[in-house]
């Protein structure tokens, strides 16, 4: 296989266009159960009515693990919000609905959100009274089995040539409560600079869903901890800074 045409390169993974393929290296030290466990989670939401790239295989290339997926032929919603600022509104509008139209999907047998986040928490550095104060909150938190992406922001959806809404990356995808999935990508607003953006994105999702910002709020300790084992370095500090609001 010819990998020559880089398309986006990741902490752990790098992603190339191969013919009418996309395929996704890992590194060599990422485990083997990771990556299966992104190609379950992709084969399980294609049983839904939500737009992603169709899995073809999972093998090795080079001692590496890798995922070999259909090529979308599009851009990035990220980048037409770049290119076309002036119609930023219309494509924020276009986000969030996605985003509510995915969570109102019920895929079967993905990992349960709560019992993932608390996981990734006991893994981090933070003291163990913090810890301990972050699983007391997470076990008073909604229970809920909507699908939530783990890392919903505008780069990982494409719009295609023919205008439909592609959806990529699943590799955190999990059921849990929607309002978790929206802290977290207000965060990822917040971690790439667009404040004003994040704001905007929150006030509007939270006015089409009639939901009272408050419930988003209080996922935002738990959201902002469990990201931190597998964060970039550059945004721990950011990360931790809202633990204890």
């Amino acid at each position: 296989m010819n990998l020559e045409k880089i398309i986006a390169v990741r902490t752990t993974k790098t992603i190339y266009k191969v013919g009418q393929k996309v395929v996704k290296v890992f590194d060599q030290d990422t485990k083997k159960d990771e990556v299966l466990n992104e190609a379950l989670n992709q084969a399980r939401v294609e049983l839904t009515n939500i737009d992603i790239p169709k899995i073809e295989s999972v093998t090795m290339i080079d001692n590496k693990w890798a995922i070999v997926s259909e090529f979308i032929s599009g851009v990035t919603l990220s980048r037409l919000m770049k290119e076309k600022p002036e119609n930023l509104s219309l494509y924020l509008n276009q986000f969030v609905d996605l985003q509510i139209n995915m969570h109102q999907t019920k895929p079967p047998l993905l990992n349960e959100l709560n019992s993932k986040m608390q996981r990734k928490i006991e893994l981090t550095d933070l003291i163990a009274t913090t810890r301990y104060a972050l699983r007391l909150n997470l076990e008073s938190m909604p229970k809920k089995n909507c699908l939530c992406h783990g890392d919903f922001n505008p780069s990982n959806i494409i719009i295609s040539d023919n205008n439909l809404a592609y959806i990529l990356d699943w590799s955190h995808a999990s059921l849990g409560d929607p309002l978790a999935d929206v802290a977290n990508t207000y965060l990822i607003f917040l971690m790439d600079g667009l404040n004003e953006l994040g704001i905007e994105y929150l006030e509007m999702y939270c006015e089409k869903t009639d939901t009272d910002r408050d419930l988003v709020k209080r996922w935002l300790p738990l959201v902002a901890a469990s990201s931190l084992q597998k964060s970039n370095p550059a945004n721990i500090a950011f990360l931790k800074s809202w633990i204890n609001k």
